[in-house]
């Protein structure tokens, strides 16, 4: 469904610079039916020559595009939206928000009656077809729905939520990019101090934890059941967790997504 249409990103950072990526990646979008705006066009100057359009006129991508997916920042929203109201064709335009913290009953008191709208949070896993999007719209915007879960389906795995759980994808799915990162970096500091040069443990640790990933999702099992597979009794491996556990590791990483769902539910609102 979506495939055919004109699709224009507004707001081309560092979210929106992965999904153009992901979606030229897919192979399933051609660039030349992708619209990429930015006030400063230098900063996405890479992107002409993969072949996309680049505009610095929000409105000038709006008249041209039937898709739009916006990616500013919450404190840009309001002005965003205000700027755009008057180019929205509600029988036209499907807009798919990645603005964390913002409902669609906010954006829906800037925008022309009836405008269709969707709430996706991805995150920068797009780049390499990997993310994890969440999607949640109104009810009666099944077909909107489809169409963003057939664009966000292509760089990744898609879920449909309840729109008051947004705030809770965005610390799990969209920070949590950062907080497993994190966990890698300390994995390979680990493996640094124990004898392997950085760039080795760099890649032992990433691989690993993606070995553990796919153990997840291929075996649709629980994490304790693939970690008492590789934990014998008085072993190394339960040595380590248990130190780990000592430490702080687990509670530390529930209070960390905990504090950035408790931020991300008021961004907008502040």
């Amino acid at each position: 469904m979506s495939k055919n249409k004109k699709l224009a990103i507004i707001g081309t950072g560092n979210l929106g610079s992965a999904i153009a990526r992901g979606l030229k990646e897919s192979g399933s979008y051609k660039p030349k039916n992708i619209m990429l705006t930015r006030r400063h066009l230098d900063r996405i100057a890479e992107f002409a020559e993969m072949g996309f359009k680049l505009e610095r006129d929000n409105l000038e991508a709006v008249d041209w595009a039937d898709l739009l997916i916006i990616t500013v920042e919450p404190q840009q929203m309001d002005r965003l939206l205000d700027e755009i109201r008057h180019k929205i064709e509600p029988q036209r335009h499907v807009i798919i928000s990645c603005v964390t913290g913002v409902s669609i009953a906010q954006m829906k008191s800037r925008l022309p009656e009836n405008t269709t709208l969707v709430r996706a949070m991805p995150n920068t896993g797009v780049a390499v077809l990997e993310s994890m999007t969440c999607l949640a719209s109104e009810g009666n915007n099944g077909l909107a729905l489809r169409m963003a879960e057939e664009i966000f389906s292509t760089v990744g795995k898609t879920l449909v939520i309840e729109e008051e759980q947004m705030a809770a994808a965005t610390a799990l799915g969209a920070c949590g990019v950062a907080f497993f990162l994190r966990a890698i970096r300390a994995a390979s500091q680990g493996g640094i101090e124990i004898g392997f040069p950085a760039d080795k443990a760099v890649f032992i640790a990433a691989q690993t934890s993606l070995a553990a990933a796919k153990l997840l999702l291929e075996n649709k099992s629980h994490p304790e059941a693939e970690i008492d597979r590789v934990t014998t009794p008085r072993g190394i491996t339960i040595s380590g967790l248990n130190t780990m556990e000592h430490q702080g590791f687990s509670s530390a990483m529930i209070r960390g997504i905990v504090t950035s769902w408790e931020k991300a539910d008021k961004l907008y609102k502040d």
